[in-house]
């Protein structure tokens, strides 16, 4: 086991950010989205989650997607992925801006997502 300012840490072990994508823009104009000001979803691992009662847009959601994996891995403080934050609706004539923010991080294990060695062998 190799050790961090945290402590010891497991060699099989990452971080990653949880994430919260909020739904912003000016109150004063229509949102062609779907989406209420304050709607949101967060991200926690691999795992998307949704207010009870809440829905959003499929392409909203794909224009965001891309990102997600990026923005939570740690990085550089340089790195633009560290700062900026909010990305437009896919819709031009929408205001609607979705607030990415890190709230946490969360430590996985390799053999918690996947049956892939380091090494690249599959079990048989």
């Amino acid at each position: 086991m190799t050790s961090s300012p945290d402590g010891p840490r497991d060699p099989d072990a990452f971080e990653l950010y949880d994430l919260r994508v909020e739904v912003t823009g000016p109150p004063d104009r229509t949102i062609y989205c779907g989406a209420r000001l304050g709607d949101y979803f967060e991200l926690q691992g691999e795992m998307l989650k949704l207010p009870p009662g809440q829905g959003f847009s499929i392409y909203s959601l794909s224009t965001l997607l891309p990102l997600l994996p990026a923005k939570q891995r740690v990085s550089d403080p340089n790195d633009w992925m560290s700062t900026d934050a909010e990305v437009a609706c896919p819709d031009p004539n929408c205001p609607t801006r979705f607030r990415i923010t890190r709230t946490g991080r969360r430590r996985f294990t390799r053999s918690q997502v996947t049956a892939t060695s380091l090494a690249g062998e599959n079990p048989t």
